[in-house]
């Protein structure tokens, strides 16, 4: 993994709801871009649901979330609801925003894929935070504290000039 800080990767996908998220529209406040292998299967659904049980916390601290797999926008919407997710879900099919973020490689047993990453990227777009292995129980607490922690040392609850 890069070291950090590093310009985080643009992107502009298609949400779960069928409209288009781009990094920009984060511009000025903290997000948190976590990639998962596939929608539906148990350390995905532990993970999403990590996030889902912070997210209360996490926006009152100005922190959006996406996540990002190579799933369709149906199965996104499928998952989404079935999960009550109220963070985007996005859909790279070709696997280019994955591979830009470097979450594409090898896995168990020599096979390729998508590797559970996290980034925390900060109201200036900066990738602060890289997560190489990810625990998926407590995950979203986890981003939400170091976010906390990092907030608090700069001052900046959501606020900054964001360069996407």
């Amino acid at each position: 993994m890069k070291d950090v800080p590093y310009s985080a990767p643009d992107f502009s996908l298609k949400n779960a709801d069928g409209s288009t998220v781009s990094l920009g529209d984060f511009a000025g406040q903290w997000l948190v871009v976590y990639f998962y292998p596939k929608d539906a299967t148990p350390a995905c659904t532990v993970e999403a649901c990590s996030f889902r049980d912070a997210y209360d916390e996490l926006a009152e601290n100005g922190i959006a979330v996406v996540g990002i797999s190579k799933d369709t926008v149906e199965s996104h919407a499928k998952f989404a609801g079935k999960h009550k997710l109220p963070f985007g879900l996005l859909s790279d099919p070709d696997g280019s925003v994955i591979e830009a973020y470097g979450a594409w490689g090898k896995k168990a047993f020599g096979r390729e894929g998508i590797q559970r990453k996290t980034f925390i990227i900060d109201p200036d777009g900066q990738v602060v935070k890289a997560y190489g292995r990810v625990t998926a129980a407590g995950h979203g607490q986890e981003v939400l504290d170091e976010i906390k922690l990092r907030q608090a040392a700069s001052g900046a609850y959501g606020a900054g000039t964001f360069n996407a």
